[in-house]
């Protein structure tokens, strides 16, 4: 049997306290479990949310890895559209009647659907931003507790958001602080119980996400329009805290906690330097060469998102203490550099 040189010094692993004799014998039992094995650092990923903002990017991620990718959805033409068979060769897109099957064969799932929270809110949309949420978790959850115990996927990652915490100018949040008493907070409480369901032998990580900036979607592709129609000023007061996060560092995240057995229980998916808003803008206006000094109205905010014009009007300090713990590489920690890499 012939070993190819990277195989021998991934799995070469020398053992304190054992003879070269065992020593080599270890090795070689090592070597021999890898070569019959190549599944071993393969994961099978099924994601809901996939055709998001977030997902499209994990799934790319997965996919250019040469991990295996179930795309979960409710509309298989929609995904297709997202993941062309000519350029994502191997992915499974299931629509709901095949969830079951792909996850009994998956090692882990990724749970990021929902309705998008900065849209007009109306007491329908309310609703279904949270019902969308715990339907599809809960879904999820019922489905991998249902697998048998030595199939059933070995971890849960579940986005949840740090709206949990609810708002304040002042206060400092990280994954100890208690939760809020808004409708958002609401919301993220039963978003994460529901993913806490999960059966006792599975890892579960929740991951409560910042405002995510990135080419293309999320925040930013709804604040450009309005900044720079109001001369690049701040959203509101502009005191408020924003915790933001590149899309690159929660996509790395999320992949992490796929990967690292350390990584379970809460974490705070945003940048390790949130800023006020007002400093936002001044770097928005910066990066774009574009004036920062007159105001966008809470009014015309209003106008556009309703009552989810709170969602930019308030804000919360929060920061990423269990990541920083974990050793995570932000490779974002300021948001100048951040929107450097997006907008030049």
């Amino acid at each position: 049997m012939t070993f190819g040189r990277n195989k021998i010094k991934a799995c070469e692993v020398k053992v304190d306290g054992l003879s070269p004799q065992d020593t080599i014998a270890r090795r070689f039992r090592v070597w021999c479990a890898s070569d019959q094995s190549s599944k071993g650092n393969k994961m099978i990923i099924s994601v809901t949310g996939a055709t998001g903002f977030i997902g499209r990017r994990l799934v790319q991620k997965l996919h250019a890895e040469n991990h295996s990718v179930h795309v979960l959805t409710r509309s298989k033409s929609k995904a297709e559209l997202i993941f062309p068979v000519k350029d994502f060769p191997g992915i499974k897109i299931a629509e709901e009647p095949e969830w079951k099957d792909s996850i009994q064969s998956s090692t882990g799932v990724v749970n990021l659907a929902g309705m998008p929270i900065s849209t007009r809110w109306s007491s329908e949309i309310k609703k279904e931003i949270k019902q969308s949420r715990i339907r599809v978790t809960s879904k999820v959850v019922e489905l991998i507790n249902s697998v048998p115990d030595d199939i059933r996927p070995k971890v849960l990652v579940s986005a949840t958001a740090v709206g949990y915490y609810g708002t304040s100018e002042t206060q400092v949040f990280d994954e100890q602080s208690p939760s809020g008493n808004d409708y958002l907070a609401e919301v993220c409480r039963e978003w994460e119980s529901t993913a806490l369901r999960a059966n006792g032998d599975v890892r579960v990580a929740l991951i409560r996400i910042g405002v995510v900036l990135g080419k293309d979607g999320g925040a930013l592709a709804k604040m450009i329009p309005l900044f720079k129609m109001f001369a690049g000023g701040p959203l509101g007061s502009g005191k408020q805290w924003f915790s933001w996060i590149h899309l690159d560092d929660i996509v790395n995240l999320i992949y992490e906690a796929l990967s690292n057995p350390s990584y379970k229980g809460v974490i705070n998916g945003t940048a390790p330097n949130p800023v006020r808003f007002s400093e936002l803008c001044d770097q928005l206006g910066y990066v774009l060469g574009r004036p920062s000094w007159l105001p966008v109205p809470d009014f015309a905010l209003k106008a556009v998102l309703g009552e989810g014009a709170s969602v930019v009007l308030e804000g919360q300090r929060v920061l990423p203490t269990q990541a920083k713990k974990l050793g995570f590489p932000f490779k974002y920690s300021y948001v100048k550099d951040a929107l450097k890499a997006i907008l030049s």
